[in-house]
C-alpha cells in the first residue's frame, strides 16, 4: 500500500475526512465505488460503475483500472503482478485498515 497507493490515497489508518488526490480506502471492500463518505471528487464513471467492492472485482479492477472503468479519474496503470494485488488486497482487508 505504501509503495502503491499512498501517493494518492491516506492510509487507512488516516482521517478519512483528509483525503488526498483519490479517496480513503478506509472501509473500502464492502463500500459501493464511488461513495467514500467526504470524497467528492468521483468521476462519473466511478459514480456510474456503482459496483459494491469485493476481494474479486478490486483485484480485477487493480489489474487495469482504466480497462474496468473507463472514464475513471485514477491515472495508476495497475498491478500486474497477482501477489501485488493480492499483498494490497491483503492490507485493505486487515485490522491495520479499520472499517
Amino acid at each position: 500500500f505504501q509503495a502503491r497507493c499512498a501517493s494518492c490515497h491516506v492510509l487507512p489508518t488516516a482521517n478519512p475526512q483528509s483525503p488526498r488526490i483519490g479517496p480513503s480506502l478506509r472501509g473500502v471492500i464492502g463500500r459501493k465505488a464511488g461513495t467514500a463518505p467526504g470524497f467528492t471528487r468521483y468521476s462519473r464513471a466511478m459514480k456510474a460503475y456503482g459496483q459494491v467492492w469485493t476481494a474479486t472485482n478490486l483485484d480485477t479492477y487493480l489489474t487495469n483500472p482504466r480497462k474496468v472503468v473507463p472514464g475513471t479519474n485514477m491515472a495508476f496503470a495497475g498491478l500486474p503482478k497477482p501477489q501485488d494485488r493480492a499483498a494490497v488486497i491483503a492490507y485493505l482487508r486487515s485490522p491495520v485498515a479499520p472499517r
